[in-house]
């Protein structure tokens, strides 16, 4: 079936975007982003080892040199919450996106984005599209805010009124003009609960992480021995950081998942320390390759679990 009016074409998209799990789906066009703020945060070292993101920062402003024939930026939203279990004692936390027993949520959104394009070329056989989870160089909370899909809070999150912030984002970048949405609205006001608690300061009041000092870049990006420095605030956290997402009033919104890909029935995101270094290079990449805890690597988690020791 092919469609020719934009309107219904648009619509066409959003109705398939839901189908797939999406909870929110926006449009944006695809112009060049203004470089000021990644440019600051490049120069300040924040950062830190991620080399890849100064190398590709001018592709992460414009989109056309990622994607030369893009017309419209289509985001979808994905939501991964799940209630806790209760905590066993001596345990460690692990960030609620990472939980063991959910899919590596790079793989469940590659395979929706696919999906979704295919139905487009459906409808348009002429259309071309690419496909962008976080790793591809697209700034997909800025999409997301341009596309009305929610805003970037003062944690740095995206945050959507009607579910909080703990969401996954991909985007399908297309060569085709399509109706665009408003962006959102900033609804933090004046609350700064984010700030006051993140462990390690990690977060300013312009909206920008320092990452070196973020539990999350600590746990995951980080190669080698921790600096006595990182382990005076240390924490329980093993794998990323959800601090400032649980402090976030907005995420008192946040309501389980209904993507069998990410609901959990009997797994739990709190795992002892023994459990963790007890287990060999072998059982971690067998237990984790579908997993986005591969990416700390085995002796990264050994070491976060060493280190959590020494808070108990």
């Amino acid at each position: 079936m092919q469609i020719t009016d934009k309107h219904h074409i648009t619509e066409a998209i959003k109705q398939k975007a839901k189908a797939l799990g999406s909870i929110k789906v926006g449009i944006a066009p695809a112009v060049k982003l203004s470089g000021r703020f990644l440019t600051e945060w490049i120069s300040q070292q924040y950062h830190g080892t991620m080399e890849w993101m100064a190398r590709t920062a001018e592709t992460r402003l414009n989109p056309a040199k990622f994607f030369p024939e893009v017309k419209s930026i289509i985001v979808m939203a994905f939501n991964y919450y799940n209630p806790d279990h209760s905590r066993p004692a001596g345990s460690v936390q692990i960030s609620r996106y990472a939980v063991p027993g959910m899919r590596d949520y790079h793989l469940v959104l590659r395979e929706k984005l696919s999906v979704l394009l295919t139905y487009i070329q459906e409808l348009v056989p002429d259309a071309e599209g690419l496909i962008a989870v976080d790793d591809a160089p697209v700034a997909d909370k800025i999409w997301a805010a341009y596309a009305g899909i929610g805003w970037i809070g003062k944690n740095t999150n995206l945050i959507l009124r009607e579910f909080g912030s703990y969401i996954f984002l991909g985007e399908l970048l297309v060569n085709r003009e399509l109706e665009y949405d408003t962006p959102m609205s900033d609804y933090c006001g004046t609350c700064r609960q984010c700030l006051d608690a993140c462990p390690t300061g990690a977060l300013h009041d312009n909206k920008m992480l320092e990452s070196t000092r973020c539990i999350s870049y600590r746990t995951i990006e980080h190669r080698g021995e921790f600096p006595d420095e990182w382990l005076k605030t240390y924490t329980d956290w093993i794998f990323g950081c959800d601090v400032c997402q649980e402090v976030c009033p907005w995420n008192s919104f946040a309501r389980q998942t209904e993507l069998d890909e990410f609901k959990l029935k009997r797994y739990s995101r709190f795992l002892t320390v023994q459990d963790i270094k007890s287990l060999s290079k072998e059982e971690f990449y067998q237990r984790f390759n579908d997993s986005p805890i591969k990416r700390c690597k085995w002796e990264g988690f050994v070491r976060n679990a060493q280190n959590a020791l020494r808070t108990q």
